[in-house]
């Protein structure tokens, strides 16, 4: 599900030595994971249909969390939470993290289920589009830039009702090893919200705490390709590294996009042995 439509190989792997491939997952496991994910998710659809509109917003983002963490065991990934500041994410926040693969969304959502900003193309997908309009994704028209304007503004009005809403500035997807430039435009919404952005870096790794390939949604996989990928890969940690908030203000869009992208390239470029994840779920929104 890449939420940014295109996706591109990151400058810094031209050249490099790709990581040491990890123990493959058997073909039946493969399968069986692979029918599970796929009911799961027709089981989500049908929640989001009968259930969700007898819900609040917070009945809606616990089901939501639940529902990611249960989705992130069957594909044998362990999100892993590692908190660089103090206190909990603030009120009226943005969430700004580099984009590698459509695991990013359910990685998040185990932490913080979230308003995404996606390509518009995703909406017309057989059941995973209707699932994630109905969990209230805003939709944008990235080669229209009124339409930009038209998401900036459901997104202010979504921040001031409350909701978390999350952004990939990168616009594309990356293999993970470094970072792509970040597009300003879609943080106008936290100025105008008198909000806050919070950073978090988003990387993946190997049972043998490698970087791990497997997630990246990049060159000419396709969705069922990309998928498949993840399946065979006997496990994946996914490391969220959580950076200090800062306040919007009145701040210019391209500080905040600047600040949100040297926060994130310097979570990704610490050690691959970070300290043990903080999971005390009251540092959470």
């Amino acid at each position: 599900m890449n939420t940014s439509g295109d996706h591109a190989l990151a400058p810094e792997l031209a050249g490099a030595d790709a990581p040491r491939a990890s123990r493959g997952t058997p073909l039946p496991a493969r399968l069986v994971r692979s029918v599970r994910v796929t009911l799961h998710i027709v089981g989500g659809l049908a929640t989001t249909v009968l259930v969700f509109p007898w819900l609040r917003q917070s009945g809606r983002q616990r089901l939501i969390r639940r529902w990611s963490l249960q989705f992130l065991r069957m594909l044998k990934v362990e999100a892993r939470v590692h908190w660089r500041h103090e206190g909990a994410m603030p009120d009226n926040v943005l969430i700004v993290a580099n984009h590698v693969s459509w695991l990013d969304i359910f990685v998040l959502s185990s932490l913080q289920p979230a308003r995404f900003i996606a390509k518009a193309d995703l909406r017309r997908l057989p059941v995973v589009g209707r699932l994630i309009a109905n969990v209230g994704t805003l939709f944008i028209e990235r080669e229209r830039r009124r339409d930009t304007h038209t998401v900036n503004r459901h997104t202010v009005e979504a921040l001031t009702r409350g909701d978390v809403v999350a952004v990939f500035p990168e616009g594309t997807t990356s293999d993970g090893v470094g970072l792509l430039k970040f597009h300003s435009s879609l943080l106008q919404s936290a100025v105008d919200a008198k909000g806050h952005v919070q950073p978090i870096a988003i990387r993946y790794r190997t049972q043998d705490d490698e970087h791990c390939m497997a997630p990246a949604y990049v060159g000419g996989l396709s969705l069922f390709d990309s998928f498949w990928q993840v399946t065979g890969e006997r496990e994946i940690r996914a490391e969220l590294h959580v950076m200090p908030p800062f306040p919007a203000g009145d701040a210019h869009r391209r500080e905040l996009s600047r600040a949100a992208e040297e926060a994130i390239r310097t979570a990704l470029a610490s050690p691959a042995h970070a300290p043990e994840p903080d999971r005390r779920d009251d540092r959470r929104v």
